[in-house]
């Protein structure tokens, strides 16, 4: 699904179900989009199907739910296979992300959720078992996140 095939109300949708999936109802988010609620549930289903909507999840904080080590590994891989290691790399225990990165030598970003050094260290070594490199590690001690603002618009305009 091209850019261009997202309307305004799509947008309403997407940005709302950023915010609060959960507990954002179709009217609610028929009212911020200038729609009917009926709309909006055949727009959510029609964008779940084109896959621009992967999923649910809950947002965890990592820190107040015992696990306060989060720590962001940049490895190396051979170009050829950085794409099909990452499902590998998803299967490491404590793994909760990875990112493939298209310039530099860094080219996968791991995030590794811990209790302490006992449990990143072993994904690490893991990893060297999978034939990556592993250039850094950094320590994060914050981590927020936001809806994007590309999706929001004006909820003042309506769109049918």
């Amino acid at each position: 699904m091209a850019k261009n095939d997202i309307d305004d109300v799509d947008s309403a949708i997407l940005h709302a179900l950023q915010e609060d999936a959960r507990n954002m109802s179709s009217g609610d988010i028929a009212e911020r989009a200038g729609t009917s609620g009926s709309t909006v549930r055949k727009r959510i289903q029609r964008l779940e199907d084109r896959s621009v909507i992967k999923g649910y999840r809950a947002e965890i904080d990592y820190q107040a739910s015992g696990y306060p080590l989060r720590m962001l590994l940049f490895c190396t891989a051979p170009i050829p296979e950085r794409g099909a290691i990452i499902d590998d790399i998803l299967a490491i225990d404590g793994v909760v992300s990875v990112q493939e990165l298209v310039t530099g030598e860094k080219n996968l970003l791991v995030t590794v959720i811990g209790e302490n050094d006992d449990d990143v260290t072993p994904v690490a070594q893991e990893l060297l078992d999978l034939g990556l490199t592993v250039a850094d590690e950094v320590l994060v001690r914050s981590h927020k996140t936001t809806p994007f603002g590309g999706f929001k618009r004006d909820e003042s305009s309506t769109t049918e």
